[in-house]
């Protein structure tokens, strides 16, 4: 470095005086340059200074730029994500496909359910051919009867086929008994009218029947037949109404 900084010319003495003293010239040269060092590092070294500041600038500019470009593009995303989620906003966000096939699933599950569950007729009434049967274990007279069924959303039944008789006919006869049905001619003798006030059709007399002996005036039913009676005898009675649809039938 000193040889740098103080290089010896040709034709040079060897020797030269220095603090008073004779002192060969390559000893005094070493002084001297020991006294310059430093000023003569530093002009060595002020190029590779400058390189290493501008490096240095440039090295924080772009680590400036990097992080101006994070956080743009993380502001871009936000914008992005708060268009595709409008529910974040107080708007509702319209279902995926996928969400209407679930539902789709969960609401079949639910009316699988609901039918498993659901009963077209009442406990203790009995199904035939869309309508619900009520035989009762007690027994009344034949205006009371009326009433026990009005109280249960029901009337007196009505029969309107044969099939509809001989469904009837294999529960009398567990009671081997009369029962009441919504059959009288109490308003008009010999009008015979159902509960309804519809008029007589089609019967299922017995063989002599009606025969209005002692004011019989309300028609009971029996294993072979119909037969009238005293509305104030006391007898089973059978309600009927429409059954109740279950979900999805």
């Amino acid at each position: 470095m000193a040889e740098m900084c103080d290089s010896k010319e040709p034709g040079d003495p060897e020797e030269e005086m220095f603090g008073g003293q004779r002192v060969k010239k390559k000893y005094t040269r070493l002084l001297r340059s020991s006294r310059s060092l430093p000023e003569c590092l530093t002009r060595a070294q002020l190029p590779l200074l400058l390189l290493l500041i501008s490096l240095g600038f440039f090295m924080l500019l772009v680590i400036t730029l990097v992080q101006v470009s994070r956080i743009h593009q993380s502001l871009q995303k936000e914008t992005w994500d708060r268009q595709e989620s409008p529910s974040q906003v107080g708007v509702s966000q319209e279902p995926t496909r996928s969400d209407l096939e679930e539902i789709l699933q969960q609401l079949t599950w639910m009316n699988a359910t609901l039918a498993g569950l659901c009963r077209p007729c009442p406990w203790k009434w009995e199904l035939f051919q869309g309508s619900c049967y009520f035989f009762s274990q007690t027994q009344n007279i034949w205006k009371d009867a009326i009433s026990a069924c009005q109280n249960l959303r029901a009337q007196l039944v009505i029969i309107n086929s044969t099939e509809e008789q001989k469904f009837l006919k294999s529960w009398n006869t567990r009671n081997n008994q009369g029962t009441w049905i919504g059959l009288s001619d109490h308003h008009n003798e010999g009008s015979w009218k159902w509960v309804d006030n519809s008029p007589l059709q089609l019967s299922f007399w017995k063989e002599g029947e009606p025969n209005n002996h002692g004011d019989e005036d309300c028609v009971e039913l029996h294993s072979d037949g119909w037969n009238d009676n005293r509305c104030s005898m006391e007898n089973f009675w059978t309600c009927k109404k429409p059954l109740s649809p279950c979900p999805g039938s």
